[in-house]
């Protein structure tokens, strides 16, 4: 049974591809859940018009991407926090701390960009990921010092 993933699945596909699964993983699980559709011929070369069109705009922002990615990458920022007795932060630096502080050095970026696992609670230097667009990663260096 051939359907349109209209989500990703895991160990299947990203949205909008067209997969072959079984007749019952198909018909009970993924099109009850609203995790696929039937791919029938009108859906399929719908699916394909967007899919170039999704590409096109990804690739342009790809280009935009590479452009000031020389801006960012490698920049050094510091944080200074207050710590407590074994230097560890009172608080935590964050995504959105991150991204103030590239702000002030007149980098904008969202801090939704900014790709850190946990909020950082010990002092030190990192090394945080910025990414710009689909597989496209700026690297800031953060010193997170004391107060």
């Amino acid at each position: 049974m051939e359907v349109i993933l209209l989500e990703d699945v895991a160990n299947l596909g990203e949205m909008g591809e067209i997969v072959e699964v079984a007749a019952g993983y198909g018909r009970n699980y993924l099109i009850p859940n609203a995790m696929a559709e039937l791919a029938s011929a009108a859906r399929k070369n719908e699916i394909n018009h967007r899919l170039a069109v999704v590409e096109a705009r990804r690739e342009k922002e790809r280009e935009e991407a590479r452009k000031i990615v020389g801006d960012i990458d490698g920049v050094s920022i510091s944080v200074p926090s207050r710590i407590a007795e074994d230097d560890r932060l009172y608080g935590s630096v964050t995504a959105r701390d991150i991204a103030d502080v590239l702000a002030q050095q007149g980098i904008t970026v969202d801090h939704k960009q900014i790709e850190i696992d946990a909020p950082i609670r010990e002092l030190g230097i990192y090394k945080i990921p910025v990414k710009l667009a689909s597989a496209i990663y700026a690297y800031v260096r953060l010193w997170v010092v004391a107060v």
